[in-house]
């Protein structure tokens, strides 16, 4: 972990999003130095599944040693960004470092996403850091340190990471733009960086996201909240970057990362828009156009023969079934399957004693996951991560994305009888 030094001490920090999370974790390092935090966030009140609110945010900033001022923000409500900030400066005379940490997020394709969830994660990621920049910039030219943090991805414009979730690669990638640009703009005044782990974080928002399970491949909070002091002790030259966690605290000589890990380790799952993934060797695309190929580092076993390996998988998962399974998952998936042996199969795992077949089943299926044979019969075998297998395009998935994921905890079961 990365010691404080207390060069934050009396410095005015605005975070989108601070009442949890990665939002949150950077604002309780910043108090650590005595810093005075503006918790601009949505919860007032308790979520039923998201801990936390602006106000206990507050009180935990507090005692970490810095000051609060918890204000209720939409970023999507210019008129709240500018009272925040107005709150901001009349309580402690000025701004000196914004953190744009809101975001929305729906990982879906083109036509699985709502009107609605596309104007969300516009109006959140892109639009609300680009007001929440305008709003902070006439204070932030005014202060010695100066910095705006985007928590958004490098601009990879391999089209891998547009084909799966196209509206919210847009929308990130719409943060990440401003970066680009108000880095050019206000260069001399005002440093302006994005910031992105290298590997999957654990918050509450994961654990919706991914199910439970899901933090053993994750990392804790603490490795981007250690990665932006490092950026906010740097002076304002220091601009137009897209960090990477893992990297920027190499440079400063953190050697060990297992202290951030959640289960020290355990292979950890990596993020979305880096091709450069750990444990995993990519072998570099020709051209943009072509889909990296992965490849587990450790050796694998022979392939099985392909005729009726399907079917065989099919059979050992219907062995594998029982009672508690099927109360565990409540779920039908559905498998659209290319190449021998293919076609559509299902997995009833809502049915008493859950059932398996060839066909379409019996009720509409919650998921619908489409790949090739091959890709089937490696992912039930554990030799391919269904996780992988999404990132990379090998898998395609229609429907409730937190029963997708529920699926792989069964096939890690699986695994070592198949």
């Amino acid at each position: 972990m990365l010691p404080n030094t207390g060069k934050l001490a009396g410095c005015t920090v605005f975070i989108t999003g601070a009442s949890r999370g990665i939002g949150k974790a950077i604002a309780l390092k910043a108090a650590k130095d005595g810093a005075n935090i503006v918790i601009a966030a949505k919860t007032a009140q308790a979520h039923p599944k998201l801990p936390g609110t602006i106000y206990t945010a507050a009180e935990e900033i507090k005692a970490a040693g810095g000051k609060a001022l918890p204000c209720i923000v939409d970023v999507r409500d210019e008129e709240q960004i500018s009272s925040a900030v107005e709150k901001a400066v009349e309580k402690f005379g000025g701004i000196d470092i914004l953190v744009n940490n809101a975001s929305a997020i729906s990982l879906t394709n083109t036509l699985e996403t709502p009107t609605k969830k596309v104007d969300l994660m516009m109006n959140v990621n892109t639009r609300g850091t680009y007001l929440t920049s305008k709003a902070c910039i006439p204070y932030l030219r005014k202060s010695k340190i100066a910095h705006i943090l985007n928590l958004s991805p490098p601009l990879n414009l391999n089209p891998l990471w547009f084909k799966q979730h196209c509206a919210y690669t847009i929308a990130k990638y719409g943060m990440s733009m401003c970066v680009l640009g108000m880095a050019e703009e206000f260069k001399g005044e005002i440093a302006v960086n994005a910031l992105w782990p290298k590997t999957a974080i654990h918050t509450a928002a994961m654990d919706m996201l991914g199910g439970s399970g899901i933090e053993s491949q994750c990392r804790k909070v603490d490795i981007i909240a250690d990665a932006a002091y490092c950026i906010f002790k740097k002076p304002k030259s220091f601009t137009g970057n897209f960090i990477i966690d893992e990297n920027i605290l190499k440079e400063e000589g953190i050697k060990n990362f297992d202290v951030y890990a959640i289960t020290p380790g355990h292979p950890l799952l990596p993020d979305f828009f880096l091709d450069e993934q750990p444990a995993i060797v990519t072998k570099k695309a020709d051209s943009y156009g072509a889909v990296p190929e992965l490849k587990e580092e450790k050796m694998q076993l022979p392939p099985k023969p392909r005729s009726g390996a399907v079917e065989e998988t099919f059979r050992i998962v219907k062995d594998s079934l029982s009672d508690d399974v099927v109360k565990a998952t409540q779920a039908i998936y559905q498998f659209e399957l290319s190449g021998e042996d293919g076609g559509t199969w299902f997995l009833d795992l809502k049915s008493k004693g859950g059932n398996v077949g060839y066909g379409e089943p019996s009720d509409q299926a919650d998921v619908v996951m489409s790949m090739s044979t091959d890709d089937f019969v490696k992912m039930f075998s554990g030799k391919l991560k269904p996780t992988m297998a999404f990132m990379s395009g090998k898998l395609k998935i229609k429907g409730n994305m937190a029963l997708a994921i529920k699926l792989e905890k069964l096939m890690n079961q699986m695994n070592s009888k198949l």
